[in-house]
């Protein structure tokens, strides 16, 4: 079976890529930088991190990478992006085609597929608006709320996990966590709930180690800027004790290192999914042997309040959660503990690619 799985990157994370790889300007080893780097490599499935001989594995919106793959096979300058990734899945004769962004590579792009292509797979986590993803074989992701309104269009939509990641058991082993607690994530007034509990936490900086690496928003970025004294722009700026806590945001490598440097991670839904649960942060949190504390809601098997992570209702009860947890180490490691073994053990990369193999039968 042929598997051309293609992904893309967050804009944000591209100059780190960039810097990662900035002496090497073929295909192949801009690619390997990639993977190297683990960024979001709990969704790449295990033949492309392994790079075997019959899977192709690319970002289609890295125009480096894919400049550097049209200039190695005989394609003009001018090619766009959108032709050359018809021209990967052409030249690799492509029997399953497993795209991860949809949003840019929809149902029109999939009408001008080669006919080697005998089905089409597609991930998708978020609400989409009114985009048609009707020519897609089937759509997966591991939301069952968001699978069920792809089903209400008519599509096929089955349930799809992430993975845990084998590079995180090493930054999983790490016993010496200097920070109490650590976020990673976006940062928009946009999102009041998350909003809402960063600010509170927050304020344990006062007493602890507290560390937010947040991607802001654009006009968060603006109205922490010398020209955000402007009306318009000082709602968007951030509370000072999230200022005072916070960090640039770090991607790949980065991020588990850091993760595997704090006792706690705080992590927050952002409302697309309902009471659904199972951001990206759940795995790597738990694979980095970090202890999860988490919004309440519907989580993915495995992920058990009082065992193998902890949630809150609100505000007041993450930082309750949060004190009590730092107060009694104990505790603490054996949610770690157990939450580390869960994902490591239930999720782990051979059962994602058994389960891809099974939705492509079905597809």
């Amino acid at each position: 079976m042929r598997i051309f799985q293609n992904s893309g990157v967050y804009a944000s994370y591209l100059p780190r890529l960039n810097r990662l790889a900035n002496q090497e300007i073929e295909f192949r080893k801009r690619l390997q930088v990639f993977l190297d780097d683990s960024y979001g490599a709990c969704h790449i499935l295990k033949p492309p991190i392994e790079l075997a001989p019959d899977v192709f594995f690319t970002n289609g919106d890295d125009e480096k990478l894919q400049k550097y793959w049209a200039a190695e096979n005989g394609l003009p300058s001018s090619t766009s992006m959108e032709e050359i990734l018809l021209s990967q899945i052409e030249h690799h004769r492509t029997e399953v085609f497993y795209n991860m962004d949809p949003m840019r590579y929809g149902s029109e792009f999939l009408r001008k597929l080669p006919g080697s292509v005998r089905k089409s797979i597609m991930w998708r986590a978020a609400p989409s608006g009114n985009v048609d993803f009707g020519a897609y074989d089937l759509i997966v992701c591991n939301f069952p709320i968001i699978l069920e309104s792809y089903r209400k269009h008519g599509w096929h939509a089955e349930y799809f996990a992430p993975a845990h990641d084998p590079a995180m058991d090493n930054y999983a082993a790490n016993g010496n966590r200097s920070v109490d607690v650590l976020f990673v994530g976006g940062y928009s007034r946009h999102h009041r709930k998350r909003a809402e509990i960063l600010e509170a936490v927050s304020e344990l900086g006062k007493e602890f180690r507290v560390v937010y690496h947040l991607d802001r928003s654009r006009l968060t970025r603006l109205a922490e800027s010398p020209i955000g004294w402007l009306p318009p722009l000082r709602e968007h700026k951030r509370p000072k004790s999230i200022r005072a806590v916070s960090q640039q945001a770090i991607f790949g490598r980065d991020l588990y290192s850091a993760i595997s440097q704090a006792k706690i991670v705080l992590n927050g839904a952002v409302d697309m999914a309902g009471p659904d649960r199972g951001n990206m942060r759940c795995w790597e949190a738990l694979g980095c042997g970090a202890a999860m504390v988490s919004d309440a809601g519907n989580y993915p098997q495995g992920m058990v309040d009082g065992e193998t992570m902890l949630t809150y209702d609100s505000a007041r009860a993450a930082v309750s959660i949060i004190r009590d947890l730092l107060a009694d180490r104990r505790h603490l490691q054996s949610v770690a503990a157990k939450g580390h073994s869960m994902i490591r053990t239930l999720y782990n990369k051979d059962a994602q690619w058994q389960q891809f193999n099974r939705l492509v039968e079905i597809a």
